[in-house]
């Protein structure tokens, strides 16, 4: 599902744009998207490769072809450990620490998908997965992490924490008969809801940091303010109408994260 990279590429390149002081060329540009693609790849495959017995169950995830029977399991498990191994290829062809650091991110974007047995933290390890973007930006061009970065990637992380709690809503009867652990099947939806506007605001919070502290201009700010707004119009639209939890999802977190880059961008060339 390649159009999920879109909530991990744009504080990828933010990352690198802000390391390199502008445009950090056009081999990192490829590695950058080639090693988020893999990961991607790699997180998904575990995920519906771990979760087959589950997903054949829910409803809403019993047509996946994993499930109905259109990919077996060896072909996932190939799938899985092909993308695995581009990705550390790739690091290696980036620097020494990106290298260093390939194995241990590849075993907490695996870790996500069996969270759920066992804790509620899921949620957050999904956050922690996808906030790991922005270190791994800054690591490609400086081979070091930076203060900014990890401002920028708690951001990120309570970010997409935030609509994992949202999107989890649908599942809630679910979780609850196959005794999974999710937030909202352990404390109920308001609680759920306050909880993922809580994050939310905590993401604003860090990008305004991460604006200050990587001493960015006008236009940044422009970001990490804005994104108060859009990330207000999301919570506004799931307690609206669950229905347009998956609008929220993808539409809206997309649009987010395209137009934080585009701002940053903005800001670096003016």
């Amino acid at each position: 599902m390649f159009e999920h990279s879109i909530f991990s590429l744009p504080f990828i390149f933010i990352a690198m744009i802000v390391a390199a002081d502008g445009w950090f060329g056009i081999w990192l540009l490829v590695m950058g998207v080639g090693a988020a693609l893999s990961a991607r790849n790699f997180a998904m495959g575990v995920n519906r490769y771990a979760d087959r017995d589950i997903d054949s169950k829910n409803p809403r995830t019993s047509g996946r072809p994993n499930v109905d029977g259109r990919l077996d399991s060896s072909s996932v498990l190939i799938f899985i450990l092909v993308n695995a191994l581009v990705f550390v290829i790739i690091t290696y062809m980036i620097n020494p620490l990106a290298l260093k650091l390939s194995v241990p991110i590849l075993l907490v974007l695996g870790s996500y998908s069996y969270f759920k047995r066992f804790s509620s933290l899921a949620h957050v390890v999904l956050g922690v997965s996808l906030g790991l973007a922005p270190i791994a930006g800054v690591v490609a061009v400086q081979a070091s992490v930076t203060p900014w970065s990890v401002l920028l990637s708690l951001g990120v992380i309570f970010w997409v924490a935030g609509f994992d709690l949202l999107y989890s809503l649908q599942d809630i009867a679910f979780d609850k008969e196959n005794k999974l652990h999710s937030i909202p099947a352990e404390f109920g939806a308001e609680a759920t809801l306050f909880i993922s506007a809580l994050f939310h605001a905590l993401s604003v919070v860090f990008w305004i940091m991460f604006v200050w502290v990587a001493g960015l201009g006008l236009f940044a700010f422009v970001a990490a303010f804005g994104s108060a707004f859009v990330l207000y119009y999301e919570q506004k639209l799931v307690r609206r109408d669950f229905s347009k939890i998956d609008r929220a999802f993808f539409t809206v977190n997309g649009y987010l994260g395209v137009a934080f880059l585009a701002l940053i961008i903005l800001d670096k060339m003016v």
